[in-house]
């Protein structure tokens, strides 16, 4: 999806960008990546620090390898994808040669109200949460269709304050966040906070302009998009010839 300018953007839907993307290219091969233990106590999957920019890095902050994936909650390339993944992203995570870094690339308003309740309790359980979230995408999306057009339409008129909350609420996201150990109290707030809706939009804005996004999941490793990797097969071959 293209970029997004605000709030005013997101009243009542967003341009689509393509959910899966062409498949191209090629990786280098390198040395393989030595094991680096984690501190006494711990595993690297379980270690979550807040980077600058916002997001949540999962695992060693100085890890050789270094994988960044641009997803959209509301992308079912984005769901098959987390759900094929998540198991051995994390065991290569624990070893210490790769640090993880999920990206919200937000598409739609349904999109931010999901980014919103997965980032409102922490770091420490943000990426239980998307997974849990993605997983339930099908639900999620059953309740929305069932809504109406102008059942939406009304929604998305809304203040903005008011406007991701309700619509997460209608659709069923706010009690799935209750079972899941955020207070109601706490999702309203943070489903309120139009600072972090716009801030999402930004960084979507950003990640254009830096690499040229053309459709979720995008993969960056080390820096550098990484073509032909719309699946978890394709990305572990790059991860291998990455040296992991």
């Amino acid at each position: 999806m293209k970029a997004l300018s605000g709030l005013a953007l997101i009243a009542l839907s967003l341009t689509v960008a393509a959910c899966g993307k062409k498949e191209e290219g090629g990786a280098t091969s390198a040395q393989p990546v030595a094991a680096v233990a984690a501190p006494a106590g711990t595993t690297w999957s379980e270690t979550i620090a807040a980077t600058p920019e916002g997001y949540f890095l999962m695992g060693n902050p100085d890890a050789k390898v270094k994988l960044v994936e641009y997803g959209s909650y509301t992308c079912s390339h984005c769901r098959d994808f987390a759900a094929e993944s998540a198991e051995e992203i994390r065991q290569i995570v624990d070893s210490g040669k790769m640090s993880f870094e999920f990206r919200n690339y937000v598409r739609d308003p349904i999109d931010i109200s999901t980014a919103l309740l997965a980032r409102c309790g922490g770091k420490d359980i943000f990426y239980p949460l998307s997974d849990q979230f993605f997983a339930n995408q099908n639900a999620m999306f059953e309740k929305a269709q069932a809504l109406g057009d102008e059942r939406y339409k009304a929604l998305m008129s809304a203040p903005p304050a008011q406007r991701f909350g309700q619509l997460a609420e209608a659709i069923g996201l706010v009690d799935f966040a209750k079972q899941r150990g955020i207070a109601e109290d706490q999702a309203k707030q943070c489903l309120a906070d139009t600072a972090a809706a716009e801030k999402l939009a930004k960084t979507v804005e950003d990640a254009n302009r830096q690499y040229k996004i053309e459709g979720t999941p995008t993969f960056i490793l080390n820096g550098v998009m990484v073509e032909n990797t719309a699946a978890w097969p394709a990305l572990r071959a790059k991860l291998k010839e990455a040296g992991i």
